[in-house]
């Protein structure tokens, strides 16, 4: 069997079934089965782990691991990578004021940027490790089968999505999906699906365009010390009934912006490669 099939195949069935190993673990031992659990850590760290093997056991080695910042000619991505964040939440918070879907009375400057700070740090070091492995290594493994890119954004989103399946279902309490959004558990799960595709998208063209994981773990820090502290540490207010429409992370206005943003950096991408491509024709002919 080709090595890239063989590796991709062990390696998604591992992250699949991380988070219901976990569950099994956290019912054997019979403690707590939310939050902090050995059976969340188990789901957290096993695709990290199984990364490492097959790097290191099954001949998939370090090349292509997306370490390098591949800064030249890749500061806009990188600067892209840091704005995305911030400026489609100040478009969501704008929107949902207007309409008086959202209230930021409670939203204070220094209290936000001291929160965004630790989280910032905190987070940096944490999708390290998180990108290594659905960048660095899923995403790689993937380009390796020269899919078509919607292909490429779908697979890496249903995969990544299903990972997240024992989490929204198991370790997340529902009091904190609700916080987002009034809806049930598996509810959760398939609006899930929907944002980390497009999510995808975004994360997918970072890398595509720079093929280095640190695109993406900005963005993703970013996300973590901006979004989630927004709802869960009060910041803002989303109306009743609204979260559908402008909820930080599974809002309909949010999640069209974020697919703008998608497209935006696919054309960045495209618009470089047919520059350079440009460039050397007319090398070649004069």
């Amino acid at each position: 069997m080709n090595k890239h099939v063989r590796n991709t195949f062990i390696f998604v069935i591992a992250v699949v079934l991380s988070g219901w190993i976990g569950v099994l673990v956290d019912k054997i031992i019979g403690g707590p089965t939310q939050r902090e659990t050995l059976g969340m850590t188990v789901w957290l760290v096993l695709p990290l782990i199984t990364t490492l093997l097959l790097r290191i056991f099954a001949k998939d080695g370090w090349k292509d691991a997306g370490f390098k910042l591949n800064l030249k000619e890749n500061v806009r991505f990188y600067i892209s990578s840091i704005c995305i964040f911030p400026i489609v939440m100040l478009i969501v918070c704008f929107i949902g004021y207007v309409f008086g879907w959202i209230d930021i009375s409670n939203f204070k400057g220094t209290e936000f940027v001291k929160v965004f700070a630790a989280m910032f740090l905190f987070n940096l070091f944490k999708n390290f490790f998180e990108e290594s492995v659905w960048r660095g290594y899923l995403t790689e493994k993937l380009i390796h089968f020269k899919l078509k890119a919607w292909q490429l954004y779908l697979l890496v989103g249903i995969i990544w999505a299903s990972w997240h399946i024992p989490y929204y279902m198991i370790f997340l309490p529902i009091e904190d999906i609700q916080q987002f959004i009034d809806v049930s558990r598996l509810e959760f799960v398939l609006i899930s699906f929907v944002v980390i595709v497009v999510w995808s998208f975004m994360f997918t063209e970072l890398y595509l365009a720079t093929r280095s994981i640190w695109p993406c773990v900005l963005l993703h820090a970013m996300e973590d010390a901006i979004v989630n502290p927004l709802i869960l540490n009060g910041f803002i207010h989303i109306a009743n009934g609204k979260e559908i429409l402008v909820s930080p992370i599974v809002g309909i206005i949010p999640t069209l912006l974020f697919l703008l943003v998608g497209c935006i950096l696919r054309n960045m991408r495209k618009s470089r490669k047919m520059d350079a491509s440009t460039l050397m024709e007319t090398v070649l002919t004069t």
